[in-house]
């Protein structure tokens, strides 16, 4: 088998039977592991008899570990990345060391492994293939919105924690009162919920029932595409940012080539 100087490992989600065996082998032959939360992490490693040291490397020191890493592998030594579950470099740390080992010629290699979206998707019925996928929302609320309303014809799929999950669904209701909606919660665990159904009855379900876990959820796009639709979603946007019907047809007449004239009607209301 091919020897790497870093490897990037999945890690379960929630049940550590999803392991990989491939996984386990490279966590015990490397050097040293750079883990987000090295509690988290050993935790793995103890149901595993996995005695492989640990270092921390998480979002708020990346930079500062770069040269104690460079340093270990320059010696020769092995290593493995892994965040506290799942996939790292998917909405966990890891890109700021993979652009750097790059850069200085170091071999790297990803194993495959559990992932929160596509652990929820595969248990989804959808349209096609395609969606887009946009990590953990922001927090205001005019953000969340003109994300709901730049998807509104394409399944978008995002992350979320309990504590906010009911008032960020909320929010892309109030842009999107009629679109179905899926979540996944505690996926892989002995109370995983998963649901599909219209954003009211999601958010009717979370209200009556006590919201643990962190959420991977799926907004369905529009079923029908009306360009006089997006026309009209997209003035809306530009307008709650303060441009003028004048500025508005400028700017999506160069954007997308629509009809200068008739984008400047819309945004005067005729």
């Amino acid at each position: 088998m091919k020897q790497y100087d870093f490897y990037i490992v999945p890690t379960p989600i929630g049940n550590l039977g999803d392991i990989t065996i491939r996984a386990v082998e490279i966590l015990k032959s490397v050097d040293l592991i750079a883990c987000e939360d090295s509690r988290v992490t050993q935790k793995i490693l103890n149901h595993f008899d996995i005695r492989t040291k640990c270092v921390s490397y998480h979002k708020y020191n990346e930079k500062e570990r770069i040269e104690q890493i460079l340093e270990t592998l320059k010696s020769g030594q092995k290593m493995a990345l892994v965040s506290d579950a799942g996939t790292p470099l998917i909405c966990d740390p890891g890109s700021v060391i993979v652009k750097e080992l790059r850069k200085n010629g170091f071999t790297i290699t990803a194993l495959p492994g559990a992932n929160a979206i596509i652990t929820l998707l595969s248990q989804i019925s959808r349209e096609d293939e395609e969606f887009t996928f946009v990590g953990f929302l922001p927090k205001t609320q005019p953000k969340i919105e003109e994300i709901a309303i730049e998807n509104k014809y394409r399944d978008f799929i995002f992350y979320e924690s309990p504590n906010r999950i009911l008032q960020t669904l909320e929010y892309i209701k109030n842009v999107r009162p009629n679109s179905k909606a899926a979540f996944g919660r505690e996926l892989t665990k002995v109370f995983e919920e998963v649901m599909v159904g219209e954003i009211s009855e999601i958010i009717t379900h979370l209200k009556e029932n006590i919201v643990k876990g962190e959420f991977v959820c799926l907004i369905f796009r529009d079923e029908k595409y009306s360009q006089d639709a997006d026309l009209k979603d997209k003035v809306k946007l530009l307008q709650d940012k303060g441009y003028s019907a004048k500025d508005i047809s400028v700017i999506l007449s160069e954007l997308y080539g629509m009809n200068k004239n008739l984008v400047y009607k819309t945004a005067i209301g005729k």
